[in-house]
């Protein structure tokens, strides 16, 4: 089997954990590569001394039946482009970490014993997180695994737009907005709750929309999770679709944006997550 290894960029105690974590699955029989920064960082670097790594694309890591993110949520976000159904292992090197359950002084061997069973089973251990795609007229976005905004380009005083939303054609809000923010309940506790978003335990089956800087004041709304979200952007010269803080798509008002759950979740293998003790992190 092979195994992918995405590291935190330019973090040397990221590089390190690779480095440890690459000779030992390789003891196990299993192949590893890399994502091309991190084979760039350990070339003649001191906290790479394993074997010099082959490198892959991300986006090429979903032909692997393991991959593994050490580092923040950022690094976790980044692999889960790539991995699609491939299951995903988060090590989390210390800060909040919704979405890497691991510790580094566990990583090794929790990630040994799940490549171990794999060898021996055909399958890892896995529970499903929703991912949420937007998507107009004649274009569709990468899945987000937190959120998607859809607003003006600009925000603040003179910025904005007209924003109505629709949860499965019923008109829910309309009024002049920055944007709106969809979350699964992953999200939330990130782009979502800054905005005066509610905090969502990841076991329930739902999405977030809240407004943001919403001048009529919209409560934030929990829908299922197969619910239809639909943003038309009005009264503004541009508009801007941003997939999970990264991946975005300029769009040109008056635009109708669809967002709802996509077909292929992410795959999380390893420890479940202590929501609650992630949550104490945040104060």
């Amino acid at each position: 089997m092979t195994v992918g290894i995405v590291a935190q960029r330019d973090n040397d105690r990221a590089l390190s954990l690779a480095s440890t974590l690459s000779d030992r699955l390789r003891a196990t029989s299993a192949s590893v590569v890399v994502d091309e920064t991190t084979a760039g960082e350990a070339d003649d670097h001191e906290a790479w001394d394993a074997a010099a790594p082959d490198a892959a694309p991300v986006d090429e890591m979903a032909d692997c039946e393991l991959v593994v993110s050490i580092g923040g949520d950022g690094t976790f976000l980044y692999a889960a482009r790539g991995a699609g159904s491939t299951p995903l292992m988060g090590v989390n090197l210390g800060e909040v970490g919704f979405l890497n359950a691991i510790a580094p002084e566990e990583a090794v061997e929790t990630v040994v014993a799940e490549v171990e069973h794999i060898q021996k089973t055909g399958s890892a251990r896995t529970r499903a997180m929703p991912r949420l795609r937007a998507s107009g007229e004649d274009w569709s976005l990468a899945p987000a695994l937190n959120e998607v905004v859809v607003q003006g380009t600009r925000r603040g005083h003179g910025g904005g737009a007209t924003v109505d939303v629709y949860v499965d054609d019923s008109l829910y809000a309309s009024g002049h907005a920055d944007g709106v923010l969809v979350a699964t309940p992953t999200g939330s506790t990130a782009y979502n709750l800054s905005e005066g978003g509610p905090l969502v335990h990841p076991d329930v089956s739902g999405l977030v929309v809240t407004g943001m800087a919403d001048e009529a004041g919209t409560r934030p709304l929990v829908v299922d999770v197969d619910s239809e979200v639909a943003v038309e952007l009005s009264d503004a010269d541009s508009g801007v679709v941003v997939s999970d803080g990264r991946v975005r798509k300029d769009v040109s008002p008056p635009v109708r944006v669809t967002l709802s759950r996509a077909s292929e979740p992410v795959r999380l293998a390893g420890p479940p997550l202590d929501f609650f003790t992630a949550l104490d992190k945040l104060a």
